[in-house]
């Protein structure tokens, strides 16, 4: 049951929640749930793809700025949804509020536990530190009566606790594909940088990067600092000003997930310099491709980040970005193999199927 997911609306929006299901799906029967306001339809459409063990179904509603008209329309699309899957014995919600309401009412009408998975970084956010009053008061019910509360990371667990959230916690992180992401021998001598997410600049301080960027020119003969996720529209200027003189600062837009591991192999760093964050996906995905990581201190990444593996900076210390990219020019790490394991003993496949099935069963019994 997903509050996000991709869809032909938001294609991306949740992918990471999509490769924790297709993860699950090697060992149960696994039926997503997710419902979306789409434009320009007039009435409640429903679409069902079935891929082996992984089943979605998406309802896709009506826009509506009456919110008793939206709940409406929501509320029957739920049990819309419901009827096509059938039977199932467990809720797997993603995303705590607001469809935690349902897996509520299933527990409390059907008699069904659940468990939450949560990924939200709004919860470290100071303005969202106190949530509004109704939504508080509801999701601390929803966790409450979740048989396990299974954030990715120790960090937002703790954020979770400070908004009064209370729960049975299990640290449960992202799942990676090390059958896909793994080390290739890179062909390019040119040095470069890969830095991949949405692009949100307040999030992920593309400013800062090419701030730094322009710096590396005075210190390195030739690299490519490629940023994956979204165009340059809205760095323009900044760039303009910047006048990059002999380097090549490359913007491209969305890519496949199946692509991403090319870019990475083709990456001397991949560099994650946020103002905010969780666990990010793209991080472990590195780690699994034998890639040195820059990334800041921030959320629960040094939870999950052997020294060896590359460093941990203060956000916002573009003074450190610059001396640790040319320290990683100078001595590469090299550490391949082991990083790829590392990938393999805590974020595979196997590994988070099986650490999400030992909590299905303790939930069932």
């Amino acid at each position: 049951m997903c509050g996000w997911y991709p869809s032909r609306v938001l294609p991306n929006n949740g992918d990471f929640i999509q490769r924790h299901a297709k993860t699950v799906s090697a060992m149960h029967t696994v039926s997503v749930l997710h419902i979306i306001s789409k434009p320009r339809i007039s009435k409640t459409e429903i679409e069902v793809e079935k891929d082996n063990d992984l089943h979605t179904y998406i309802a896709y509603i009506k826009p509506s700025k009456n919110p008793f008209l939206k709940l409406y329309r929501f509320w029957f699309a739920y049990q819309a949804l419901l009827k096509e899957i059938g039977g199932f014995d467990i809720v797997h919600l993603n995303k705590l509020y607001p469809f935690g309401l349902l897996a509520l009412h299933l527990k409390k009408i059907k008699k069904l536990p659940y468990i939450i998975s949560e990924h939200w970084t709004g919860y470290h956010l100071k303005e969202k530190k106190s949530l509004p009053w109704l939504e508080q008061i509801l999701s601390k019910k929803i966790t409450a009566n979740a048989s396990f509360v299974c954030p990715v990371s120790s960090d937002l667990k703790n954020s979770m606790l400070k908004s009064g959230l209370r729960g049975n916690y299990q640290i449960i992180p992202n799942v990676v594909n090390t059958t896909l992401f793994k080390p290739t021998l890179k062909t390019s001598k040119v040095f470069t940088i890969t830095h991949i997410s949405s692009l949100l600049d307040k999030h992920k301080n593309i400013s800062g990067m090419l701030r730094v960027a322009k710096q590396l020119e005075d210190c390195i003969d030739s690299f490519q600092w490629n940023f994956i996720g979204g165009t340059e529209d809205q760095f323009k200027n900044l760039i303009k000003n910047l006048d990059f003189k002999k380097n090549q600062v490359c913007f491209i837009d969305h890519i496949d997930h199946k692509k991403v591991p090319g870019f990475l192999n083709a990456s001397d760093v991949f560099i994650l310099f946020s103002n905010y964050e969780n666990l990010p996906c793209v991080i472990l995905e590195a780690f699994s491709c034998g890639v040195s990581v820059i990334a800041t201190k921030v959320g629960g990444i040094q939870e999950f980040f052997p020294n060896e593996f590359g460093f941990l900076i203060d956000k916002k210390n573009e003074q450190q970005l610059l001396d640790k990219i040319i320290s990683l020019y100078k001595e590469p790490k090299n550490q391949q193999p082991i990083m790829h394991q590392y990938a393999i003993d805590n974020f595979s496949s196997e590994k988070i199927c099986d650490s999400f099935t030992k909590l299905y069963r303790e939930a069932l019994n």
